[in-house]
């Protein structure tokens, strides 16, 4: 693929949360190599702009030579953030369903009320479409209203990025695939579904590959993939590399239903109900943009052995600590 962009084009990009500090750092590498132009970031009012975090965040910024815009999109008006958006080129949205439910929306046709070249809103998920509605996940019905929306015009130019979910929570205990204490790894509706994970750097690769590229690209969905396995596969490759056995549970549908029911306000039973599905949720790596591109990704085994040589260093200095 060639860089069609003009080096002048400018992009904003929504929140420099995990995902969005890894899509800076990369677009920052494309900004000074030429093939686009400023880049900016937008981050919320911070009434504690001297806590550490802050502090850390802009010094990162700093050192990226990234401009940083203020505004509040849960709370700032669609008027107010179209304003805003109008002297971009390019809008990447990095900030997920913190605002709550309508935030997504709001963005979206704050964009097109804007008229920007182009944009790539928070799909950074499954595969919506496939999913459909009714999945038992509020916000993901409301992925599929910002598709409706985006392909109900005709002036902004857009491309959805399906990732599947952040690598790590495949050991994130509130998630629940894996209990390493009790050295369980358990199944959302049966062995052979299937997961399609990525991690964060390699999201803010690809999203940059696409936003500098983003005339090839132009309304279309892009899949891509650190790793694509099934649950039997997930318990098989814990196995090896943690080098211990674990028990397998399965989570049947019909219990993970029983277990929202129980407690319908719990955000991570409705992600385990939505994601116990055969289809939308996964795709192959061998047909993904990173597969085509010959781009090195972290798979599963890799992540999980990085994952666990840090883990094991922090728990021998723990140790050494309490000496």
């Amino acid at each position: 693929m060639t860089i069609q962009n003009s080096p002048s084009d400018s992009i904003l990009v929504l929140g420099a949360g995990e995902l969005g500090a890894c899509v800076l750092r990369e677009l920052a590498k494309f900004r000074d190599a030429g093939q686009v132009g400023a880049v900016s970031v937008l981050l919320r009012p911070d009434a504690g702009a001297t806590s550490s975090h802050r502090a850390d965040t802009v010094a990162m910024l700093g050192a990226l030579q990234i401009s940083i815009v203020e505004a509040d999109l849960a709370v700032d008006s669609e008027e107010d953030l179209a304003a805003i958006f109008s002297g971009f080129d390019q809008i990447i949205c990095c900030t997920g369903f913190v605002g709550g439910l309508g935030t997504q929306r709001k963005i979206t046709a704050a964009v097109l009320a804007a008229g920007v070249a182009h944009y790539i809103p928070w799909q950074f998920g499954v595969d919506y479409d496939v999913v459909g509605r009714g999945s038992g996940q509020d916000v993901w019905d409301e992925q599929l209203d910002v598709r409706d929306m985006l392909r109900g015009q005709d002036s902004v130019r857009w491309t959805i990025v399906s990732t599947g979910m952040f690598t790590s929570f495949v050991v994130l205990p509130a998630f629940g695939l894996v209990d390493l204490e009790r050295g369980v790894v358990r199944a959302l509706g049966e062995w052979d579904y299937e997961l399609t994970v990525t991690t964060p750097e390699d999201i803010g690769r690809l999203n940059a590959f696409v936003a500098a590229n983003r005339r090839e690209f132009e309304d279309k969905i892009v899949h891509v993939a650190g790793d694509t396995f099934t649950y039997s596969e997930l318990a098989d490759t814990l196995e090896v590399v943690l080098g211990r056995s674990f028990k397998r549970e399965r989570l049947s549908v019909p219990q993970l239903r029983a277990d929202v029911a129980e407690q319908p306000n719990d955000v991570m039973r409705k992600y385990r109900l939505a994601f116990a599905r055969k289809d939308g949720v996964a795709w192959p790596k061998d047909q993904t943009l990173n597969s085509k591109l010959g781009m090195t990704v972290i798979d599963l085994k890799t992540w999980l052995s990085e994952w666990n040589a840090r883990i094991s260093v922090t728990r021998k200095s723990t140790v050494t600590g309490n000496r």
